[in-house]
């Protein structure tokens, strides 16, 4: 395993350290998005993940959410690297469970009925 990331974090690099020896297809994906440069990391709003989640599924975003949108549905849970102010407040008003990914990796070993959106 080569880390393309130069990250100092060393949780970061811990929670890529610990998704690469699984053998999940999901946790691989997450995997390969996360062990990219900072230039090619992923930012996502909060309107994308309203149009591409159905109700009661669990998100994963590896990366940063952004704040602009609205949610018109109900979503299990939201697991990202990172969150905006803004963010956080939205999905906490409308009462949808927040996780960092490596609680979601504890939760759920085996990646079943995760969706992934970049």
């Amino acid at each position: 395993m080569k880390l393309k990331t130069k990250s100092s974090n060393e949780n970061y690099i811990k929670l890529i350290k610990m998704l690469w020896k699984t053998k999940r297809r999901s946790w691989r994906t997450v995997y390969n998005w996360l062990n990219k440069p900072n230039k090619k990391r992923v930012v996502v709003n909060i309107n994308k993940i309203n149009r591409f989640a159905k109700e009661n599924d669990q998100i994963i975003i590896p990366g940063k959410i952004l704040g602009d949108g609205n949610f018109d549905h109900k979503i299990a849970s939201i697991a990202a690297l990172s969150f905006s102010e803004s963010a956080r407040k939205k999905i906490l008003e409308n009462k949808i469970k927040l996780e960092t990914i490596e609680e979601l990796y504890n939760r759920n070993p085996e990646g079943k009925k995760i969706k992934i959106i970049v």
